[in-house]
C-alpha cells in the first residue's frame, strides 16, 4: 500500500519488479522517480517538493554528463579565446567524457569527481594538468547550476591536487649580459634579446608585427596580439588578459636589435623573392617568412644556451629575468606589473616575493642612513 499525500507532495510505492517508485507534480509537470530503496525515492521526493516550493525545475536525470559537456562547449565558443576553447575541448574529450560521460549529470557525486582526479594522477598526468581538468569541470557545472540542471556544483566540493611551486630561475646581471653578447651571433638573437629586455611572453613576441605594433622612431611596442597554433593553423589572437594589451617603451638595446632584425629579414625576403611567406608581417619568422613554431623556438633556445655556456633555463625565464632585473634596480612593483601585463599587482608580488626581502633590507638601510644623518 502506498501512502497518499496532498497534491504536489507525491506518493511512494513498491513496484512488482521490486523497485520503489514515486510520482509528484513539479511546477505543473507530473514526474516519476525510481530507486532501489524506499529511502532513495524519499530523498528524490524531498528534492521535488523543494523545487515545487521554490518554483524551480527539477534536474532531469536522463541528461548525461557527456551530452551536457558537449553542449556547454558549443555555448562558450563565442566567448573565449580560440586557444582556450581548443584546450577545454581536449580536456573534455580526452579525460572528462571517457570517465564520467555516461553518468547522469544530476546524479554526479563528489566521490566520482574525486575518483576521476585520483585516477588521472595515478596515470602519470601532472598535477597541473589534473588541476585544469577539475577547473574545466567546475566551470561547466557552474553553468549547469545556473540553468537548474544540477542542484549543486560537486566539483567545488573536491579539493584540487596540490601543484608544487616551481622555483623561478632568472638570469643574473652577468649572465644576462653574456646572453646579449652571444645573441648577436644567432639568427633569432633579436628574439632572445627582446624577450630579456621587455619581459614579453613568447606568444606575444612571436605575434609581433612590424606595421601595426612596432614604432622604432618613437621607441615603443604595442602588444596587441599573440601567435597561437589552433587546429594546425597559425592565428593572431587577443592577448591573454585585458591588462596584457599594453604599450612598452623600449630600452636602447632593444631598438638597436630590432633595426638589425628588420635589415636581416629584408635580406632573407629579397633572397627568396616570390617564395617569401610572411603574409602576417611578423617581426620574427622562419627563413622562409612563415610563423615560428613555439616548440622549435624553445628547442633552439636550449641549444643556444648550451653553446653559450649559460645555465639551462626555460624560454619563459627571460620574462622572469626581466622582472627580476627591474626589481633589483628599485623599479616599483606597480610599474613592473604594467610592463609584464599582469592582471593584478598580487600576481607580481606573489611571483617575485623571494626577491622582496633583500630589497626591504636595502630600503631599511637607506632609511637608517637618512635618519641617522
Amino acid at each position: 500500500m502506498s501512502k497518499r499525500r496532498s497534491n504536489g507532495e507525491g506518493s511512494i510505492y513498491k513496484r512488482a519488479d521490486g523497485r520503489w517508485a514515486a510520482g509528484a507534480m513539479v511546477n505543473g509537470e507530473r514526474r516519476t522517480f525510481y530507486g532501489k530503496t524506499h529511502e532513495e525515492v524519499s530523498d528524490k521526493l524531498l528534492k521535488a517538493r523543494q523545487a515545487n516550493r521554490d518554483g524551480k525545475p527539477l534536474p532531469k536525470e536522463r541528461l548525461k554528463a557527456a551530452a551536457y559537456l558537449e553542449n556547454w562547449l558549443k555555448g562558450i565558443k563565442p566567448n573565449v579565446r580560440p586557444s582556450t576553447h581548443s584546450s577545454y575541448s581536449d580536456l573534455v574529450r580526452l579525460h572528462l567524457i571517457p570517465e564520467i560521460g555516461k553518468v547522469s549529470l544530476a546524479k554526479l557525486t563528489p566521490a566520482q569527481v574525486q575518483a576521476l582526479i585520483t585516477k588521472k594522477l595515478a596515470s602519470g598526468l601532472s598535477p597541473r594538468t589534473v588541476q585544469y581538468i577539475r577547473a574545466v569541470l567546475r566551470r561547466a557545472l557552474s553553468q549547469a547550476l545556473k540553468w537548474d540542471l544540477v542542484s549543486r556544483n560537486v566539483a567545488t566540493l573536491v579539493d584540487p591536487p596540490r601543484v608544487p611551486r616551481n622555483e623561478i630561475m632568472p638570469l643574473g646581471p652577468q649572465q644576462a649580459r653574456k646572453l646579449l653578447e652571444a645573441a648577436t651571433q644567432e639568427r633569432l638573437g633579436a628574439l632572445y634579446t627582446l624577450g630579456l629586455a621587455t619581459g614579453m611572453r613568447q606568444c606575444e613576441l612571436l605575434g609581433l608585427r612590424w606595421t601595426e605594433d612596432v614604432d622604432l622612431e618613437q621607441g615603443i611596442i604595442h602588444v596587441n596580439t599573440a601567435l597561437q597554433r589552433i587546429n594546425g593553423e597559425y592565428r593572431l589572437v587577443e592577448p591573454k588578459t585585458t591588462k596584457s594589451r599594453r604599450t612598452l617603451h623600449l630600452p636602447g638595446i632593444a631598438i638597436t636589435v630590432l633595426r638589425a632584425q628588420r635589415a636581416k629579414q629584408l635580406e632573407e625576403r629579397l633572397h627568396l623573392g616570390p617564395n617569401w611567406q610572411n603574409t602576417m608581417g611578423l617581426v620574427f619568422t622562419t627563413e622562409f617568412g612563415s610563423p615560428l613554431n613555439r616548440s622549435a623556438v624553445t628547442h633552439g633556445f636550449q641549444k643556444f644556451l648550451a653553446r653559450s655556456g649559460l645555465p639551462k633555463v626555460a624560454f619563459h625565464s627571460l620574462r622572469h629575468s626581466a622582472a627580476t632585473l627591474l626589481l633589483v634596480q628599485g623599479v616599483p612593483a606597480r610599474a613592473i606589473m604594467e610592463v609584464l601585463g599582469h592582471s593584478q599587482i598580487s600576481v607580481t608580488m606573489n611571483t617575485y616575493a623571494h626577491i622582496l626581502p633583500a630589497m626591504q633590507q636595502e630600503a631599511a638601510a637607506k632609511m637608517d642612513a637618512i635618519l641617522s644623518g
